[in-house]
């Protein structure tokens, strides 16, 4: 037995199913989880000294890579200063107006501690704020596992094929209504029926729960402007998003203005986070300024503010980050889709800025092509990927995460590990 095995087989006897989160059980792939014990730069190391390239970068909060300096430095300062007073901190509001400096849309925002808690906050003030009850999701588009949220969503609910997850009572998700992602006669006909019932529609304007799936052109444009026309609360759900795809995040990334946003990953650096924010005029009905409750003991945690600080500054400050990172991700998309045009794979690779995915199928654009996807190829994929020593996610309704600290011989040692695996 592997020191992998002998972790995984320990940890199923205390924690259900071995894991803390659904996802990193391998149920998609197979096989037996990875335990890493240390992570720097570009890569992980595992319980059993192997070193990974990186491609889920903790899911997303590690844009920089691991350990950035100036990150490690923040937290050290930090640490000795202490970990949590529950109280208000100046770093805070440095914080909230360093997001706010950088997304167009925040006039306001509250910091939390989770994505889950940001996108199950951002519902209950829409809902205050119009005095309306029904929201409105999309198929495969993941904002947490807040009750509301698990009506046909995407992650570790499709990777698992829960279609309906236990302890959710259908009175809960009554007023969920979903629609398919990049379908635009659907929403309309949505809107039309019940536009003026609908407190907000949340979206992944660039889903990454079902792998990485762009909004088809003028989408977003659809959502903004019908959620002016009937007074409906437009969120998005940048908590993947936000901050990867441009210093503004997706909103700045299409030039679309929501009035309400969710973030997490990035903002903390790492450390366990959300928020979420907007219109001050929507903001202010959050308590203590308004009628609308939403609390948390360890909310804008000194830790989390000092990590997310730095990672945010480097953003802020480095003009070239952003190009030089897309550029990094175009480089492994092209040379994927080269190696597929060249073996004759069925298979497409979705990319939209650092974000990208490799789907065995024909074209994805909704969670119904996604659900397309030959699992057998993705799961010989993955671990042929794995036994090279290259880390990607164990389910092929996730996106990979592409960081700074990736080096042009990590992706050319990856594309050429793919190469191998396709053309056997």
């Amino acid at each position: 037995m592997t020191k992998n095995e002998s972790l995984f087989t320990e940890a199923q006897k205390y924690i259900p199913g071995g894991v803390n989160s659904p996802v990193r059980a391998f149920k998609q792939v197979g096989g037996t989880p990875v335990f890493m014990q240390s992570a720097e730069g570009a890569y992980l190391y595992d319980a059993e000294g192997r070193q990974y390239i990186d491609y889920i970068n903790s899911w997303g909060p590690m844009i920089l890579g691991h350990r950035h300096p100036k990150v490690v430095q923040a937290l050290r300062e930090q640490i000795g200063k202490g970990f949590s007073y529950g109280t208000p901190t100046e770093l805070e509001t440095e914080v909230a107006q360093l997001i706010i400096g950088m997304v167009p849309s925040v006039e306001m925002i509250r910091m939390v501690s989770s994505g889950t808690e940001a996108c199950m906050s951002a519902i209950r003030l829409a809902r205050g704020y119009t005095n309306r009850a029904k929201i409105l999701k999309f198929e495969g588009h993941y904002h947490g596992h807040a009750d509301s949220f698990l009506k046909k969503a995407g992650s570790g609910v499709a990777t698992l094929k829960l279609d309906a997850p236990g302890g959710v009572p259908a009175a809960v998700t009554k007023d969920t209504i979903v629609a398919p992602f990049n379908d635009e006669a659907a929403l309309r006909s949505i809107f039309a029926e019940q536009g003026e019932t609908l407190a907000a529609i949340i979206v992944e304007p660039v889903a990454g729960n079902m792998g990485c799936v762009p909004p088809l052109p003028g989408y977003l444009e659809t959502l903004r402007a019908l959620c002016t026309q009937y007074g409906t609360v437009l969120i998005f759900d940048e908590v993947m998003t936000g901050f990867r795809l441009a210093p503004g995040g997706a909103q700045h990334y299409f030039n679309i203005m929501p009035d309400l946003s969710t973030f997490g990953k990035i903002i903390g650096g790492g450390m366990p986070v959300g928020a979420f924010g907007g219109k001050k005029e929507i903001m202010q009905r959050i308590a203590p300024s308004g009628d609308v409750y939403q609390a948390g003991t360890l909310s804008g945690n000194p830790l989390a503010m000092s990590a997310g600080y730095a990672t945010l500054q480097v953003l802020a400050k480095d003009k070239t980050f952003y190009q030089r990172l897309n550029d990094k991700t175009a480089s492994l998309a092209a040379g994927l889709r080269e190696i597929i045009k060249r073996n004759g794979t069925q298979a497409i690779v979705n990319q939209s800025g650092s974000m990208i995915s490799l789907h065995f199928c024909g074209s994805v654009t909704d969670f119904t092509s996604a659900k397309a996807g030959d699992n057998e190829t993705f799961k010989k994929f993955f671990h042929g990927m794995l036994e090279a020593g290259i880390y990607l996610p164990p389910s092929a309704f996730e996106t990979w995460f592409v960081c700074d600290a990736l080096g042009d011989q990590d992706i050319e040692f990856t594309l050429k590990t793919a190469e191998s695996l396709l053309s056997a």
